[in-house]
């Protein structure tokens, strides 16, 4: 899916990476007491080796992490538009306390459609499916390497938005207020070619001539088709011809390859003041301006195509398949500029605002054509209301490490 973000103040942003050491099986009931003696003598003793044990396991956080952490590490490395700078495990904020498994769920889906890079770990993460947090943890330790992610010039700092996945109400039929389309791609339709303009689509016959018979679905309200737009894919409960009542996914074909636009931006331009909460303060912004609502919505030339997509049970609980080509995992999927992190690349993020206080592995899976830069990312939050609600506010400080293979 590839989206815009409905933030308009821009900060600055940078990214991370790994190498790889072998796994083996342990019995943890037979060892408990052992660990127990172990930490102890860790702790009046760092430097004295641990003592061999007739069976092995995999180290945990606790045997890994700490002392010596940071000796031994690779060079930097140049990676597009970032620098990513080898940091010990102990660099990432809050690596203890998060919850793996629900980001393991992000991962298998990448494991779909591995790079090149990821593959040769597929088969480990698919095994740790099931494994507790901890268990996850050590393996991470001991099969990725973590970069912090920077800018060429070296800072450090960038800025998260957030994304979501829209509910609307749509009609299969044009007419009883339903009168907005959705489009298919335009036949044709070249790529990376820019076509005609949002303005051109809605007046010009030629442009009009060339949607005909393209009509997905119909909706209400210009602005929601807008949200839709900037969004990149969404749902619709769709009245289909016969009066029945189904759930559907429009997700993103394409482009008409136009520059995008911020309608916030341009409202401020026009010297409004309130613009958040959005779309609820442009929307009230419209019904009092009615006769230059065309303008808001020809601020942004860029047009986005959809296609439709059956909506099953099992896809119902994942978001719309992103540009690495898997479904998106609500809360632990984040778009990023492809020139600094590869797909499918995990990634720890940090970020505090007062939006949100995030210090979690996500998966880089998506991108965005305001998504552009080393630190940038942008945060998948879900489907519906709740999630639009928090995507609209998320607009902060954020710092990234990526997760690469030793």
């Amino acid at each position: 899916m590839v989206h815009q973000t409905m933030n308009t103040s821009i900060s600055k942003a940078p990214r991370a990476s790994s190498k790889s050491k072998a796994m083996t099986v342990f019995s943890r009931a037979t060892h408990t007491a052992i660990i127990i003696a172990f930490m102890g003598l860790l702790a009046s003793c760092a430097t004295a080796p641990l003592p061999s044990s007739p069976t092995s396991r995999p180290p945990t956080a606790a045997d890994t992490a700490r002392p010596g952490d940071g000796t031994g590490l690779p060079p930097a490395r140049t990676q597009g538009k970032s620098r990513w700078v080898p940091v010990p495990w102990s660099e990432l904020p809050g690596f203890e306390n998060d919850a793996l498994f629900e980001a393991w769920n992000a991962w298998l889906k990448s494991c779909e459609r591995p790079g090149p890079v990821f593959a040769p770990l597929c088969d480990e993460v698919r095994r740790l499916s099931i494994a507790s947090s901890e268990e996850q943890r050590a393996w991470m330790m001991s099969r990725l390497q973590p970069y912090r992610v920077e800018t060429p010039q070296g800072a450090a700092e960038g800025l998260l938005t957030s994304y979501y996945e829209p509910v609307f109400k749509a009609s299969r039929k044009s007419g009883n207020g339903y009168t907005v389309p959705l489009y298919q791609l335009p036949a044709g339709l070249a790529s990376r070619k820019p076509w005609y303009t949002r303005q051109d689509i809605d007046i010009l016959p030629e442009a009009q001539a060339a949607l005909r018979g393209r009509e997905i679905a119909f909706m209400a309200d210009p602005i929601d088709v807008l949200m839709l737009h900037i969004q990149g894919s969404g749902r619709l409960n769709l009245t289909e011809a016969d009066g029945s009542q189904r759930m559907v996914r429009v997700a993103f074909a394409g482009s008409n390859e136009q520059p995008y636009r911020s309608v916030n931006q341009w409202l401020l331009e026009q010297g409004v003041t309130k613009i958040n909460p959005w779309p609820d303060a442009t929307k009230a912004w419209a019904a009092q301006n009615p006769q230059r609502l065309p303008q808001l919505l020809w601020s942004n030339p860029r047009y986005i195509f959809f296609r439709e997509e059956v909506l099953t049970e099992q896809d119902a609980s994942y978001g719309p398949r992103g540009a690495q080509g898997v479904p998106l995992t609500p809360g632990r999927s984040i778009a990023v500029d492809r020139e600094s992190i590869p797909y499918g690349t995990p990634v720890w993020l940090a970020s505090r605002g007062a939006a949100a206080d995030l210090q979690k592995l996500v998966i880089a899976q998506d991108t965005g054509s305001a998504i552009v830069g080393a630190v940038r990312a942008d945060y998948f939050a879900g489907t519906g209301l709740d999630a639009g609600l928090l995507a609209s506010r998320v607009n902060q400080p954020l710092r990234l490490w990526v997760l690469w293979p030793r």
